[in-house]
Parts: C-alpha cells; sequence; structure tokens
C-alpha cells in the first residue's frame, strides 16, 4: 500500500508567492535543458458533446520530480478539471496528487517571467498586457518579479474589463499601471509585451511594436491561434518552450512557415536551452525576442513539486491510498 498526499487547490492557493513560482519554475526549465524530458501536450476533442481531454507530462531530475496535468474541458458539465499526479524521479514512487486548478494561472505567468529575464532587455521600465483575464493577471505578477516596472499599459476589448484589470494592478505594483484604448497604445515605446488572451487573429500589428521589445505570447496553443503576427515571428529571436510543440500547435510560428517567412531553422532555442546556458538569449539591445508559451509539463511539475513539499512541511493534505502495481496488478 502506497500513501499519496491528496492536496485540494484551497490549500495550494496561498503557499507560494509568485517569486516562489518563478524561482521554482526556472529550476524546471534548467533541469529540463540540461537532462530532463518534456512532450507536447496530447489533446483529445470531442465534438458532440463539445469538450477535450488533454494532458503532459515531464521529467525533471535535476528538480527530483516527475508527472503532469490531465485535463478535460467542456463536455456536460461546460468547466475544467485538472489533476496533477506526482512522482518520485528516482524512486518512481507516487508521492501526491493535486488539484491544480489554483496553481495554473501562477506557473504558467511564471514560465513568462522566466523568459522576460532571460531575454527582455535588463533596463526594461515599460510592459504592455493585451488581456485582463486570470492567464493575464498570472503573466504579470510574475514578470514584475523580474523587472521593475515603471509603466504598465493594458488593453483588452471590454473597457470594463481592462480599468478593473488597471485599477487591480495599479493598487499592487509600485508601477503605473493604465488602460489603454487600443492595443497599438499599449505596446507603443514598450520593452516587453504580453500577449493573454484567446485570440484567432493577432491582437497587435507587427508594425506598431518597437525595436528592442520581448513579446512573451501565451495563447498560441492550437494551429488557430495567431496571437501575434507571423511578421513578428520571422523578424524574432523566436523562442519556444519547446522546439516539438511549436511545430504541433504554436499558431503564429506554423502561419509564418506555411506563409514562407521562416522555414524550420529558424527556431532560436528552447527556453531550457537558454537558462541552462547551452544556448544564448537577447543578444543586442534592439532584437525583438519571441518566448512562445504554450503550456508544457515543465512548468506544472517544477511549481507542483515544490507546492507538494512546502505542504507536506506544514502538515497539509490528506492521505489517500494507491495499491502498486506489485500488489494490485495480479489478475485475480
Amino acid at each position: 500500500m502506497t500513501d499519496v498526499l491528496f492536496l485540494r487547490s484551497d490549500e495550494l492557493a496561498d503557499l507560494a508567492t509568485p517569486a516562489d513560482y518563478v524561482e521554482w519554475v526556472r529550476e524546471g526549465y534548467e533541469s529540463h535543458g540540461n537532462s530532463g524530458s518534456a512532450e507536447p501536450r496530447t489533446k483529445l476533442v470531442s465534438a458532440d458533446p463539445p469538450g477535450m481531454c488533454t494532458g503532459y507530462l515531464a521529467i525533471l531530475p535535476e528538480v527530483g520530480g516527475m508527472g503532469g496535468y490531465t485535463y478535460a474541458a467542456g463536455f456536460g458539465d461546460e468547466d475544467v478539471h485538472f489533476a496533477l499526479p506526482i512522482f518520485d524521479a528516482e524512486s518512481g514512487r507516487m508521492l501526491a496528487m493535486l488539484d491544480g486548478a489554483s496553481m495554473n494561472p501562477f506557473k504558467t505567468g511564471a514560465a513568462g517571467a522566466v523568459a522576460v529575464d532571460e531575454l527582455a532587455r535588463e533596463d526594461a521600465t515599460t510592459c504592455a498586457v493585451i488581456g485582463s483575464g486570470a492567464q493575464a493577471r498570472g503573466q504579470l505578477k510574475a514578470t514584475a518579479t523580474v523587472r521593475d516596472f515603471e509603466t504598465v499599459r493594458v488593453f483588452s476589448p471590454t473597457e470594463a474589463n481592462r480599468e478593473a484589470f488597471a485599477e487591480e494592478f495599479d493598487d499592487r505594483l509600485d508601477a503605473d499601471v493604465t488602460a489603454a484604448d487600443s492595443s497599438g497604445d499599449a505596446i507603443a515605446d514598450a520593452d516587453v509585451v504580453i500577449t493573454a488572451t484567446k485570440a484567432s487573429d493577432p491582437v497587435f500589428h507587427d508594425h506598431e511594436l518597437p525595436d528592442g521589445a520581448h513579446v512573451t505570447a501565451m495563447g498560441q496553443y492550437d494551429r488557430g491561434k495567431q496571437e501575434i503576427p507571423p511578421e513578428t515571428v520571422a523578424r524574432s529571436t523566436y523562442v519556444p518552450d519547446l522546439r516539438e510543440r511549436a511545430f504541433q500547435d504554436a499558431g503564429a510560428f506554423l502561419h509564418a512557415l506555411d506563409g514562407g517567412l521562416i522555414d524550420e531553422e529558424h527556431i532560436h532555442a528552447e527556453l531550457g536551452e537558454v537558462v541552462a546556458g547551452h544556448e544564448p538569449g537577447r543578444t543586442s539591445d534592439d532584437e525583438i525576442t519571441v518566448f512562445d508559451s504554450g503550456g508544457t509539463g515543465i512548468e506544472t511539475v517544477a511549481a507542483a513539486w515544490y507546492l507538494y513539499q512546502r505542504a507536506d512541511e506544514q502538515g497539509l493534505g490528506e492521505t489517500i491510498e494507491f495499491l502498486p502495481g506489485s500488489e494490485a496488478l495480479t489478475g485475480e
């Protein structure tokens, strides 16, 4: 009999700061860049009833953990549910099962922040955020821990949403946070641009993006999602979370590839290769850099591993029992 710690989403919600997530996810990408293993998501889609079942995995030896998300969205429930098993990367023993919903924006935001720290200019002070939902909040919370922003401008199509977002973060951050009337106004003179939307078409024009900007695009998780212009991909130092994922579902990258703007060699490096020091990040002040974040098991496992460790230290969760295969796989 194996004792497994089950952790509810509300137990995880206040266990870590955005800076904690950034530190953990940085370790995850470094581990992946050195000796880890991860694959892009597998996504199964149902038309009737409409929904999807998807998941992704990672082994992070230097972190110590392995596992990943499985989640379902839609169907008759019209909601989303995240199951997150964590295993010891050395023994293979199952250690924990997390309800991963509350951590999702924070671990995803942390991946974007790690990329900003590696790829944005050191003197970046102006940030633009396109989007105002949970993922946009997670991205800004994390990114503000790696750069000292003086100005943040946010745009989303619904005025009330962007105004509420700006008010929330104007109180939360030292920066001056305001709502912009258009995406073009938001990214004007921006050093860092975060796009966190569900858009099928680019949310800004390439000519509006200033030289030297870094773009974190995290809404590019489907061939039909082209959150940033293909021209921006073409003129950028392009870094995805996983090289294989870019060819699977990174919408703007695939659009640029199909349109002949780039070839298959356009990928500069995976983020883990940059974090681990195997490939350079930004090499000049005027280059455009892009981090294409579609979601992987790397940030998921890294964040979940350390959340589990912290929860266990604090006596949180409840023990559930799993039978190992040696006991249960009997055929009787």
